[in-house]
């Protein structure tokens, strides 16, 4: 007796003007180092590491260490001795699956990095996986309000010209998600972060996302994302 086949899922199709990335666990996997300076820290005051770790994927460093620090602690100067901390340790940063080619395929003036870490260590780590770093990029100093407040998207899309409901941003830490959902924008989720709600999608790495690129009458892109 035959069986009936299993469905066969359709794959998603996004038509947009920019594309959004956030950089830790999105483009890059950097778990390891995270978690070692965040243990160390826990360590030295102790801290529940599960629940620094649980909180403070995809937010500023120095948004974590304010929160935890004990009272009377010199947040400036933690921020900067665990900043130097994740600059200096690049054992085991790797690209995720598919990030380089889906970089290489999208135009530069469509693009734009959004990530918590500051300029000098999104330079390193993105050069650590083999990845060529946007011209538009929004780092830690550049906003005033860190995710999950939008501000970092928003700025992005204003530097890139496109209205957010234009753009689609990857993400995988929930305050980076609650950013991009928060400015209006749709999402893709890379990994298993959160539940999936209307205007967002999930994928386990980039190893299946195509995309094409045409120019529009303005002089502008649209592109076609296949997920």
């Amino acid at each position: 007796m035959s069986h009936p086949a299993e469905p066969v899922s359709q794959p998603s199709v996004l038509t947009v003007r920019a594309v959004l990335f956030d950089m830790d666990g999105t483009l890059v996997d950097s778990t390891a180092i995270v978690e070692q300076v965040w243990s160390e820290f826990a360590g030295r005051y102790g801290l529940d590491i599960e629940e620094i770790l649980r909180t403070s994927h995809g937010v500023r460093s120095g948004d974590t260490v304010r929160r935890y620090a004990p009272a009377g602690a010199d947040v400036v100067a933690l921020t900067a001795e665990l900043d130097a901390m994740e600059r200096t340790r690049t054992d085991g940063v790797i690209a995720l699956p598919g990030a380089e080619a889906l970089l290489s395929a999208l135009p530069d003036e469509a693009i734009a990095l959004v990530t918590s870490a500051d300029h000098i260590l999104a330079g390193i780590r993105m050069k650590a996986a083999g990845l060529s770093m946007p011209t538009t990029t929004v780092t830690s100093e550049a906003v005033t309000l860190g995710k999950p407040h939008p501000e970092g998207y928003l700025k992005a899309a204003t530097l890139l010209g496109v209205d957010p409901a234009d753009v689609v941003v990857f993400e995988d830490a929930p305050a980076g998600i609650a950013a991009a959902r928060a400015a209006g924008m749709r999402t893709v989720v890379v990994g298993d972060a959160g539940h999936l709600e209307d205007g967002m999608w999930r994928i386990p790495d980039y190893s299946d996302v195509t995309v094409t690129s045409v120019k529009d009458d303005d002089g502008g892109h649209l592109l076609t994302l296949t997920l």
